[in-house]
């Protein structure tokens, strides 16, 4: 069972380069045991926020408290930073042989020699490279070398884990793989880890939390559930895949279902918003049906309208249907049901979606 005590806490984090913040946090706790996801475009301020956690940086300003204690006044820095470990996007790995690199840490902890050759056996063989261990670190692939990097990590038993964007020069095959183990490992120890990413499937396979960041700034930290289908802001919506996002005016409310006006079109929702308002209504494409264009559609959704299809993108397993019904509006559909309903572009279709599968959130004035 997870502790739900911070392990480790961060107040008013702020980087600058030539006067212009590129971090700007003004509260972040991580809870112990919990794996905590930063997503977010390149250049969100992702690696920033963890090099600052680690006490990297000498031009960041603000506090980190760890187990209660603030870094350098409470605990030396150098004190904490026995305390974790951080793997790069490139391993950072030493001229020398695999063995010796997992070991590296435990030598610098002065471990006893019998230890750190249990330790390291351990670690090479949950993440599958025990057969790798008198080989030079500079013959692997990066698969292989970026096990030694976790490995290593791993044999120190750091009480927090951060890792920034570790698969994202990885093939699929490989990448897939490494998180099969990451994860397996993760919840086995219940190490609490940072895992930086700009891929959200990623993020949602692994965590507990997820923070979406954009210009150094975090504009949403909570469950992958509330991220996702509830998102605080655009920036938000549109990086965790919503992609049909639209403006509207509120011009009905009647007990808790909103009557909303988008380009001329009346859509119902579900929420608490005054008539007069303008309101976002973001609509996740799994949340789209389809049907073929007849009169009186069967189905449970209160919102049907007729719409023709602008563009057919295959996405792999399904393909994603672009619909003009006078507003955008997104649709994800499998392969099968392409072929079944002879879906292209120009056709004319039958759009549905349940009110309760639209998210509304009052639009913020400029």
């Amino acid at each position: 069972m997870k502790n739900n005590m911070p392990i480790l806490e961060a107040r008013n984090l702020r980087v600058e380069r030539a006067g212009v913040a590129i971090l700007d946090v003004p509260e972040l706790t991580i809870k112990e045991g919990e794996v905590l996801s930063l997503i977010g475009p390149n250049g969100a301020g992702k690696t920033t926020l963890l090099v600052s956690l680690c006490h990297l940086f000498k031009n960041v300003s603000g506090n980190i408290f760890f187990r209660g204690r603030e870094v350098g006044k409470d605990l030396s820095v150098s004190e904490y930073r026995k305390r974790y470990a951080m793997v790069f996007q490139e391993p950072l790995l030493f001229n020398t042989t695999v063995f010796e690199n997992v070991a590296a840490g435990l030598k610098f902890r002065r471990m006893g020699k019998g230890e750190i050759e249990e330790v390291v056996k351990e670690n090479l063989e949950q993440f599958g490279i025990r057969h790798l261990k008198d080989r030079s670190a500079r013959t692997l692939s990066g698969g292989e070398a970026q096990r030694v990097a976790l490995a290593r990590a791993f044999a120190v038993k750091p009480d927090v884990l951060l890792l920034d964007e570790p698969f994202s020069s990885l093939d699929p095959p490989t990448r897939e793989s490494l998180i099969d183990d990451l994860e397996r490992i993760i919840r086995e120890s219940r190490t609490t880890t940072l895992f930086a990413t700009h891929d959200r499937t990623e993020a949602l396979r692994l965590s507990d939390r997820i923070a979406v960041m954009n210009e150094g700034k975090i504009h949403q930290l909570g469950s992958p559930e509330e991220v996702m289908n509830h998102p605080a802001d655009e920036f938000v919506a549109s990086f965790v895949g919503i992609e049909t996002i639209l403006d509207g005016t509120v011009v009905r409310e009647s007990r808790g279902t909103l009557t909303v006006s988008v380009s001329g079109y009346e859509i119902e929702a579900i929420g608490e918003v005054h008539p007069g308002e303008r309101v976002i209504l973001c609509i996740r494409p799994e949340n789209v049906t389809i049907a073929k264009n007849s009169k009186g559609m069967a189905t449970s959704a209160r919102n049907v309208f007729q719409g023709k299809i602008e563009k057919v993108t295959p996405l792999g397993l399904f393909q994603k249907i672009s619909i003009d019904c006078g507003f955008p509006i997104v649709a994800y559909v499998t392969n099968d049901s392409v072929k079944s309903l002879s879906l292209e572009e120009g056709k004319i279709i039958n759009v549905s979606f349940k009110a309760t599968a639209i998210h509304v959130m009052k639009k913020r004035r400029a």
